[in-house]
């Protein structure tokens, strides 16, 4: 295997490698502050455009994400009591929630919570650590008592009260029962709390199973996401160029806007990785402008299946004898010092076959996970 190192600046490098395709694999631009400035001065951006964090700025309204929007808004302000927003990961829930719960900065008391693998007693310790509460997390009445008491004072302020729980999907039918008790805190006029559940799929479904009836008949409203389609894929991606303060031509042709359309699926978390390892790769290669070819190796780039194939990944089979953990490290030691192994290697340990069994098979995806932690961080990303 013949690796080079083309280093155009200080901290911005291009990997080179040669597995069994001939395609090459370029490190993005290193996290360093040197990097990121050069990176940003090429395109003359202001900010990163495509960054992970969900940032309510970059959101981009489409259609659907406008309507669920407006639907969460009205929910609120009617006191509805209990909605659901649902959707695949990737489609934007957290970023709609952060631009939704921006809203009502002034006007309401928020919590949000991301730990949903807990029990009833560890999810009310979390709920009212999220709102600055101390709380004795074995005394259970207690802790009821105490968010009974910041509802009330809230209340008395005239000001709303919204818990927004993410992941819900992830909560045992036995916490969302507690959080439907939480909903009975209301006065004879309005309910005090506003709960938003949100969601993968699989909350819908756990929301349809008889246990939860009485739960699922509190929701007044249930929003979706859907993928974006092409013609707003392009406009997604407009969006936040212009958010990242871009003011020329398009960074990216119309072939290659439509080859991230495709491969993403419409998906914006998809979207926004296409697009960063696609600038990377033009900033690496020296070109103001993303043209396909670029998005198609960014594809390749992002492709778990052609990683784990270069770096000599076996097939799982249902049966064979397997290889040995020394010629696994053989292999490691190879892909690390940057050698010729042949698969070989891994057929002589089973008669040819480049199989694995279960155990095996999952060893071996942690040795490819090694890897590919090792290679990020050589490259001065985070693992």
């Amino acid at each position: 295997m013949d690796i080079t190192f083309c280093t155009l600046a200080t901290t911005e490098i291009v990997l080179v490698s040669r597995f069994a395709t001939t395609s090459p694999i370029r490190a993005i631009p290193s996290a360093g502050s040197k990097g990121r400035l050069m990176f940003l001065d090429f395109f003359g951006l202001r900010e990163q455009p495509f960054g992970v964090t969900p940032d309510p700025r970059y959101l981009y309204l489409s259609p659907g994400h406008r309507e669920a929007l407006a639907s969460l808004y009205y929910g609120i302000e009617s006191n509805r009591g209990f909605l659901s927003l649902v959707a695949k990961p990737g489609m934007g829930k957290t970023t709609l929630l952060f631009h939704l719960l921006a809203k009502f900065e002034h006007s309401a008391r928020t919590a949000f919570l991301f730990q949903t693998q807990c029990t009833s007693r560890e999810f009310m310790r979390f709920l009212l650590a999220e709102l600055g509460i101390e709380s004795d997390p074995q005394d259970f009445v207690r802790m009821h008592d105490q968010f009974n008491r910041c509802l009330v004072q809230e209340a008395r302020a005239g000001r709303r009260f919204i818990v927004v729980i993410d992941e819900a999907q992830n909560l045992d039918s036995s916490v969302l029962e507690t959080v439907r008790l939480l909903s009975d805190f209301e006065t004879p006029q309005a309910k005090l709390l506003q709960i938003i559940l949100v969601g993968q799929p699989g909350l819908a479904d756990k929301l349809a199973s008889p246990a939860l009836t009485q739960l699922r008949q509190r929701i007044t409203s249930v929003s979706g996401l859907s993928a974006l389609r092409p013609e707003e894929t392009e406009r997604f991606i407009q969006h936040r160029l212009q958010v990242a303060g871009y003011k020329g031509a398009s960074l990216f042709t119309p072939d290659a806007v439509a080859l991230i359309a495709q491969v993403s699926e419409g998906i914006p978390r998809q979207i926004n990785n296409y697009c960063f390892h696609a600038l990377s790769i033009a900033c690496a290669m020296r070109k103001k402008i993303v043209d396909a070819g670029m998005v198609r190796e960014a594809a390749n780039d992002l492709d778990i299946h052609r990683f784990i194939s270069d770096v000599g990944g076996p097939r799982i089979g249902r049966s064979s004898p397997g290889a040995s953990r020394d010629e696994f490290r053989q292999i490691e030691e190879a892909a690390l010092e940057g050698r010729e192994f042949s698969s070989a290697v891994l057929a002589s340990g089973n008669g040819g076959q480049d199989y694995l069994s279960p155990s095996e098979a999952i060893e071996h995806m942690r040795d490819v996970a090694r890897l590919l932690h090792n290679w990020r961080k050589g490259m001065g990303q985070p693992a």
